[in-house]
């Protein structure tokens, strides 16, 4: 230690006497310059460690969050995927309800209908049954019953054609499946195979859908 210091005397004596002479009177002094300088490095360390412990950290929280931020966008998704799905599926059902609920509206009333073709039909059939050449004014009672149940037959096919029931007299037209029922087949000269000849019953639609299909004979080739 004594020759530390008599080397840091001669360094020091021919610019700084008084710091040469403050270390031969005290060489106390030059170590607690030497601790300071040590301490003085040591807290650099301590600093410079510390913020790369913080950067550390602070990367790592950045990651933390852009990983839950991922998870919380893909949650956020599923849940919109969801939602509109749920949305889709509650217009899909009220939409099937409201059509469920036109079509009671429009036939509801079939049965109804299908009871009131039979009055229509004996009334059909008992207008055709009278003879035309009867009808005369010396015959005022058989004109009277005739003229009535020709209005009465009239005035039922208004009131099916007000709540969309139709007739179907689909004499000379090409047979639909769909529409007629074929009683039998049979050649028929001067007449298209697959066309109909005979109307055995009218049919009737109701709202566009057969409600009783027209029975019927259709010509086949010869």
């Amino acid at each position: 230690m004594a020759a530390v210091a008599q080397c840091v005397r001669a360094a020091l004596r021919p610019r700084y006497p008084l710091l040469s002479f403050s270390l031969r009177t005290s060489p106390r002094l030059l170590c607690v310059a030497t601790q300071q300088k040590n301490s003085g490095q040591n807290l650099e360390e301590d600093q410079s460690q510390s913020q790369n412990e913080q950067k550390v950290e602070s990367s790592s929280a950045e990651k933390t969050l852009t990983e839950e931020k991922a998870k919380l966008e893909e949650q956020l998704k599923e849940v919109t995927d969801k939602y509109k799905r749920a949305l889709a599926d509650a217009e899909n059902v009220r939409q099937r309800s409201q059509k469920l609920v036109e079509e009671a509206k429009l036939y509801g009333i079939q049965s109804f209908c299908k009871d009131l073709l039979e009055v229509a039909d004996i009334l059909e059939k008992a207008t055709e049954s009278v003879p035309k050449e009867e009808i005369k004014d010396e015959n005022p009672h058989l004109k009277s019953l005739y003229e009535g149940l020709v209005m009465t037959e009239v005035q039922i096919q208004k009131v099916f054609k007000k709540h969309g029931l139709l007739r179907l007299d689909p004499l000379g037209a090409r047979f639909d499946p769909y529409e007629h029922e074929a009683l039998f087949h049979t050649p028929m000269e001067g007449k298209e195979p697959g066309t109909i000849a005979l109307v055995s019953k009218i049919g009737y639609k109701l709202h566009g859908r057969t409600l009783r299909p027209a029975l019927v004979g259709v010509v086949k080739d010869a």
